[in-house]
């Protein structure tokens, strides 16, 4: 982009081409300049703001004591709170891009999520893989008394009079005993609603912490 100043008027020819504001020495390339790269130590391990977790099975997900994936050298493990607050954070943002977007059946993309299908993208962009229904989802990370759930965690429901964990949301706001989850519902697309409403008090089945 070329930045030019005028205090007067000119007589000069317009520049039109980067070239020639070179020859005339009103432009100079730009010159790279050397960032620092900022780290994160804790008492253990190098943190960093993006983990991965290799999903290999519903239960491979391990607590952050002994890392996520022993079998993976560059595996970063966030054992800070700070750090672990932030990542969740861009979660949450990420998940709320997607507001609005109807429901799809199998859908994982702005064309449409189904419920598992808008919490397994979001991770995904993460580099944090989950398995792919909700009833596999529910097998991850720790429970949670639902009075201890926080923001990035898991919550999961049994609806229509099934007989297992069918439908799960990310929990993105707690406010006292109100929590707050942003999922993709068959009748209004993504959207936030409320454990406070009488039909998700009613199907509420549990609270998984997937990030320690």
């Amino acid at each position: 982009m070329l930045l030019f100043t005028a205090c007067k008027p000119t007589s000069s020819a317009i520049i039109t081409t980067k070239e020639v504001a070179i020859k005339k020495g009103v432009y100079s390339q730009p010159v790279a300049v050397k960032t620092e790269t900022k780290s994160y130590q804790s008492n253990k391990k190098k943190v960093a703001t993006t983990p991965t977790i290799s999903q290999k099975s519903p239960n491979s997900v391990q607590k952050n004591t002994s890392g996520i994936n022993e079998k993976n050298d560059t595996d970063i493990v966030i054992e800070n709170e700070e750090e672990a607050s932030y990542l969740v954070e861009q979660i949450i943002n990420s998940a709320a891009d997607n507001l609005g977007i109807g429901y799809r059946g199998g859908g994982t993309t702005k064309n449409g999520f189904d419920c598992s299908g808008l919490i397994y993208s979001t991770f995904k962009k993460f580099d944090i893989t989950l398995p792919r229904s909700s009833n596999e989802m529910a097998e991850v990370g720790s429970k949670i008394d639902l009075s201890n759930a926080k923001k990035g965690d898991l919550i999961f429901f049994i609806n229509r009079g099934q007989h297992r964990i069918n439908h799960v949301g990310m929990v993105v706001e707690v406010n006292g005993d109100e929590v707050k989850f942003i999922h993709s519902s068959t009748q209004s697309g993504v959207v936030i609603s409320s454990i406070k409403e009488p039909y998700y008090q009613r199907t509420f089945a549990q609270v998984n912490r997937i990030i320690q």
